[in-house]
């Protein structure tokens, strides 16, 4: 039964739009456990437009915090703890399920993403951006989630292809390369499709 883990080397490079391209090319359901940032919509709203989900496939979140900042701190303004224990993976498969940022974001002061990532076992898709930066980004994020014993099912680039730093960042990581997806001008469920189709195999994540 098909479930990954979408997270990023950073926060804003494109990890919800390749989360609803992964979403909508295996038909799977979405759920994003922790939101941060209500005030322009939820990532699970975006993620059913550009996947074209129904509603019974987007999973609500366990948690839903009113400022755009790392959970911990969001939590902490809108007077409410977090309970890890709470973050329990739903049962639905196919299942695409995103993190906040990157890997090491706090969930509270004492538990970060990748802890949960480590309990759930899922394996985790890296989304990393091509441009300068990345390869140290993206190294440090894999040896990150192997400390902790995290699965990593491999690398998905988005920007301007850039072959050099995606195989270096595959060989020094020792991870596989999903594919590459370019940044869209008119950014739509169709052309998000094609894109995904165009740029990686939808075997890799069989």
């Amino acid at each position: 039964m098909t479930a990954f883990v979408v997270t990023g080397t950073d926060t804003g490079i494109g990890k919800t739009v390749f989360a609803a391209a992964l979403a909508g090319a295996l038909g799977a359901h979405y759920w994003k456990p922790v939101q941060s940032g209500l005030a322009d919509g939820a990532d699970k709203d975006e993620v059913a437009r550009l996947a074209g989900l129904s509603a019974d496939r987007i999973v609500p979140e366990a948690y839903r915090l009113t400022e755009p900042l790392s959970p911990h701190r969001a939590a902490e303004l809108d007077g409410i703890a977090i309970d890890p224990d709470r973050l329990t993976l739903p049962p639905q498969r196919p299942l695409v399920v995103e993190g906040a940022g990157g890997a090491l974001v706090p969930v509270t002061r004492t538990v970060l993403y990748a802890d949960v990532f480590a309990r759930w076992g899922l394996p985790v898709i890296v989304v990393a951006r091509t441009a300068l930066g990345t390869i140290n980004h993206s190294l440090l994020t894999i040896e990150a989630l192997r400390a902790r014993g995290v699965p990593i099912h491999g690398v998905a680039f988005v920007g301007e292809a850039n072959e050099d730093n995606a195989a270096t960042i595959a060989q020094i990581g020792k991870v596989r390369r999903l594919g590459c997806l370019p940044v869209l001008p008119d950014l739509n469920p169709h052309a998000l499709a094609e894109a995904f189709a165009a740029h990686f195999l939808r075997d890799d994540f069989i």
